[in-house]
């Protein structure tokens, strides 16, 4: 799946989610912690000066991960194998959260956010770039046809509900950035 991963991505990145990736990232706390890191595509978008705690539960994609982080000189990264449905942190250990593409893939999204609002201390920020079903009927038509596949071969969802699972989750929704009909979201929520 790495593999696949880094190429689809970098493919998705170019067409699609042009710029997003460093406007989700730009401003983020000092003290963060990012949930699914894969493959460290995020790792070029942090300042040498944070302190940055990545996790993913796959140790193929926390390999390439590695490998990106030293060809980046990143001494404040650190990586982790960590499942997001249990992390392994004390209550409000951290300044800020960041997900990039991962709650479409969390088999418990709710309790894995649950958790994220749990290691982040009050007032803190955590930052979701995801897709998910759109607001729009006749685009998730196209969704749930192609959610077939994607969650057979890809293991992913296409279809979920990841704004409202956040605030499920208790999270304090502060904005939205909406593009291709609601599809994918730039989505900034607070721990009160």
């Amino acid at each position: 799946m790495a593999d696949f991963y880094d190429n689809m991505g970098r493919l998705m990145d170019k067409i699609a989610f042009k710029n997003l990736r460093g406007k989700a990232l730009a401003g983020s706390a000092d003290d963060l912690l990012e949930i699914g890191v894969g493959t460290g595509k995020n790792l070029p978008y942090y300042k040498k000066t944070q302190k940055i705690t990545a996790i993913d539960f796959s140790q193929t994609m926390l390999q390439r991960a590695e490998k990106r982080k030293k060809a980046l000189g990143l001494s404040n990264v650190t990586l982790q194998k960590m499942d997001v449905e249990h992390l392994g942190f004390a209550d409000n250990s951290f300044d800020g959260a960041v997900s990039t593409f991962v709650f479409c893939t969390v088999p418990h999204p709710i309790a894995g956010l649950a958790e994220v609002k749990r290691v982040l201390r009050p007032g803190a920020k955590a930052i979701f770039l995801e897709h998910m079903r759109s607001p729009h009927w006749f685009v998730n038509i196209l969704l749930y046809a192609a959610n077939i596949i994607t969650r057979l071969v890809l293991g992913t969802s296409l279809i979920r509900r990841t704004q409202a699972n956040i605030e499920r989750a208790g999270l304090v929704v502060r904005s939205v950035e909406s593009r291709f009909f609601g599809v994918v979201r730039l989505i900034v929520a607070e721990k009160q």
